[in-house]
């Protein structure tokens, strides 16, 4: 029971958060660059699994989960499928402040293969993929303050992280409550 108010209250915050956040009130111009709810994600550019320059800049316009993850990770393993769910049921939904829903994996894997053995495997269909295989030492974990995975943060349309680490059920029920 105290897990469902837990979440339940910390769906209301993220929505709360995100009306703030809506167009109009606090645009992108007007944010600031931040880890915070509200804030507008920092940019992320890193090598995709075939080489290319991938940034999360380049997802404006759709809700964006950022997942940071590994393929030696348990726990992401097991987050894993309940991201694919979500991904599989919203990838083409309307939203408040958005139009689809993808994800854009942060790996913290330090060898490629396992790396492309682990999205083939988990079934991870998304085309956004990144790593600069450096392990704990990736330049973008540290930008987003990550010391534990799975970690996540949920942007808007205009960039903005309306939501962070929401798991299991939570993330379903954030995303949700997002849809137009």
């Amino acid at each position: 029971m105290k897990m469902k108010i837990t979440l339940v209250f910390a769906v209301l915050f993220a929505l709360a958060t995100y009306s703030k956040a809506a167009p109009g009130k606090n645009t992108t111009k007007e944010s600031t660059i931040g880890l915070n709810l509200g804030n507008q994600a920092p940019e992320i550019s890193e090598k995709s699994v075939d080489g290319k320059d991938l940034k999360l800049s380049a997802l404006r316009g759709k809700l964006v989960l950022i997942d940071f993850w590994a393929s030696w990770c348990g726990p992401c393993r097991h987050e894993n499928p309940t991201v694919v769910a979500v991904y599989e049921k919203y990838k083409d939904s309307k939203f408040k402040n958005g139009k689809g829903f993808t994800v854009y994996s942060v790996s913290l894997d330090r060898d490629r293969t396992a790396w492309e053995v682990a999205i083939k495997a988990d079934k991870l269909t998304w085309e956004n993929h990144v790593s600069d295989l450096q392990y704990w030492n990736s330049k973008f974990a540290g930008i987003y303050g990550v010391r534990s995975i799975p970690s996540n943060f949920l942007i808007d349309g205009d960039g903005i992280i309306i939501g962070k680490n929401l798991r299991g059920p939570a993330l379903e029920q954030a995303i949700s409550a997002l849809q137009k």
